[in-house]
């Protein structure tokens, strides 16, 4: 009797303890599930190439705890490949153009550099890099200041030089170095095309002040054949915030050579107005890459792109810049009203002038956004 008593004493404590185990899971899963009620989805979407990744990491380092040095120094072969792959773009360019353009001398290299190019041009078809030693960024070098590279490099639009061409051959010294480990600079440039979905949750007041909203933002490949994975988060997204590059009204795109960036990210831009998830779901388009635009505005009419070809240039210098960004500003905002329901007109539609390089810029654009954002959730909630 007393060891049946005994059992049962025994049993009835695992049930306790089970019961125990199981109540704080559950009061686990309440919390969690009160928690993410307070977190609010971004989605940032935009074609490729659009800056879209550049943001993604200014988050990380400007409301987050940065790059470690391992992570810094996972960059390294991705930084090396992209010198790598963008000398063999221009070199390869350059004889194309010494083969089809009328004014083709300009194009031809060097006698000395000739040798060099080819070599290179053979290291950046490779799927595996060497690592980047002096030897090589001096032959790199002298080729990127060849005149016959420099012309064509002036036609990169043509070519898909990427825009981290200029910051990487001024430090092919530095990024050569033996003990070489990429800055957050550095990784800020780094190009690596965004396969698949990341997300990074943050506070651009930070994580300690109860004022500050708690935000998980989503980035997912721009190219075409990454879009398929978008539709799957498009449920219960507080904003979305489109990046369009208004550099890139003369390059075509690196999937289709055939096709305008610009006339892609129209496009693109009026799909996602009219997704039916989005009928209550604020909107922040971020104007990227003006850092670029303001220099090229100058020299490349904006008239070569379809969308811009009503364009009348009324000045030079930043007059000419400023007019030029606001016809842009004013046509992506048509485009806005003009795929917007009219049972949608109401919800909330900001647009900001972005440079994803620049973290000032960055930064105080993300605390525009917070604002924005707080105050539709108060007059949501009867507040204001």
């Amino acid at each position: 009797m007393g060891l049946l008593c005994s059992r049962n004493r025994r049993y009835n404590d695992a049930d306790a303890e089970e019961n125990a185990q199981t109540a704080e899971i559950e009061r686990r899963i309440e919390l969690e599930t009160k928690a993410e009620k307070h977190i609010q989805k971004l989605l940032l979407l935009g074609a490729g190439e659009s800056g879209k990744s550049t943001i993604f990491k200014q988050i990380k380092l400007l409301f987050q705890t940065g790059f470690d040095e391992a992570e810094l120094k996972s960059y390294l072969p991705v930084i090396h490949a992209n010198v790598y792959q963008t000398i063999k773009l221009l070199h390869d360019g350059s004889k194309e153009f010494a083969q089809n353009d009328a004014d083709f001398s300009k194009y031809v290299l060097s006698h000395e550099n000739k040798e060099i190019g080819e070599k290179l041009s053979d290291i950046g078809s490779r799927l595996d890099y060497p690592y980047l030693t002096k030897e090589l960024a001096q032959e790199i070098e002298n080729l990127w200041k060849d005149p016959a590279i420099q012309e064509t490099y002036a036609r990169g639009s043509e070519l898909q030089i990427p825009d981290c061409t200029d910051y990487f051959m001024e430090n092919l010294q530095r990024l050569s170095d033996a003990n070489y480990v990429p800055t957050k600079e550095d990784v800020l440039y780094a190009r690596v095309r965004t396969t698949g979905v990341v997300e990074i949750q943050f506070s651009p007041v930070g994580e300690n002040k109860k004022s500050g909203e708690v935000y998980r933002l989503f980035d997912v490949g721009g190219q075409r054949n990454e879009r398929r994975k978008w539709i799957h988060l498009f449920e219960g997204v507080s904003a979305v915030i489109f990046c369009a590059a208004i550099s890139e009204y003369d390059q075509t795109l690196f999937e289709d050579e055939n096709r305008n960036r610009m006339m892609e990210t129209k496009e693109l831009f009026e799909w996602v107005l009219k997704q039916p998830c989005f009928e209550k779901t604020s909107f922040m388009l971020f104007l990227n890459k003006f850092d670029i635009f303001e220099k090229k505005i100058l020299k490349v009419p904006l008239s070569v792109c379809e969308w811009f070809k009503d364009y009348q240039p009324v000045s030079t210098g930043k007059q000419e810049i400023e007019h030029a960004y606001e016809f842009v500003k004013k046509k992506f905002e048509e485009s806005y009203f003009q795929n917007t329901a009219p049972d949608r007109v109401d919800r909330v539609f900001k647009i900001y002038r972005t440079t994803a390089l620049d973290q000032k810029v960055v930064k105080k654009t993300f605390k525009l956004v917070d604002e924005t954002l707080r105050r539709r959730n108060l007059f949501e909630a009867g507040l204001l």
